[in-house]
């Protein structure tokens, strides 16, 4: 369905729709839950798309053996907003384009700074303070970087940062990260969390 085809299905959409909410941010601030892929599509147009791990899973049944494709996939605007999804499907194809859908509706906003002390410009190219994710095993801790370092990770990691708009940051790395999956799912957690801590700039008197 394009998105002139679009017909609202919750009140948010309607809202997005109607221009009462021009930004994606603003969907953040009100706590509102986004349930519509067009939202996204609307508020954030071009997003990219990454492909993280794709796994063939195989089952036994009484039917037999059913074996399905298992896609992970990544959006992001590299501006802050960053989302991570699986799924699921007999084929690749709808399985990548589901788990982009999902993703979309599983975007999550990422606080940018600069938390270094070695650098202090103020501007929006690292995190701004340490924070921590873990998913299974997988344990990960990104730490603010000066300008120019660039992203000291792993290839996944790297990806996810990349696409969340982080351009310098030190990573420091635990459990099995051979564990595609888990392993860009816990950046995304360690980037996700920046949102629960209000750093002292930010503080309204």
């Amino acid at each position: 369905m394009s998105l002139e085809e679009w017909e609202p299905r919750t009140r948010l959409g309607t809202m997005v729709l109607e221009g009462e909410i021009t930004t994606i941010d603003e969907i953040f601030q009100r706590g509102l839950r986004i349930q519509e892929v067009e939202i996204v599509d609307t508020l954030l147009p071009g997003m990219a798309e990454e492909v993280v791990d794709i796994n063939l899973v195989q089952a036994m049944s009484s039917a037999g053996r059913k074996r399905k494709f298992q896609a992970t996939m990544i959006v992001g605007d590299k501006n802050g907003h960053i989302g991570i999804a699986q799924s699921k499907l007999r084929e690749i194809g709808p399985a990548i384009r589901h788990a982009i859908t999902l993703a979309k509706m599983n975007i999550a906003p990422v606080r940018r700074g600069c938390g270094s002390w070695e650098c202090r410009c103020g501007g929006i190219h690292s995190v701004p303070f340490k924070t921590n994710g873990r998913t299974g095993s997988v344990r990960i801790e990104i730490m603010p970087a000066p300008r120019g370092t660039g992203l000291a990770a792993g290839n996944i990691a790297k990806t996810v940062l990349d696409l969340a708009g982080i351009e310098d940051a030190w990573t420091k790395t635990g459990g099995d990260t051979r564990t595609t999956a888990n392993f860009a799912k816990a950046t995304f957690e360690a980037l996700k969390s920046t949102y629960s801590v209000l750093p002292p700039a930010e503080w309204q008197r």
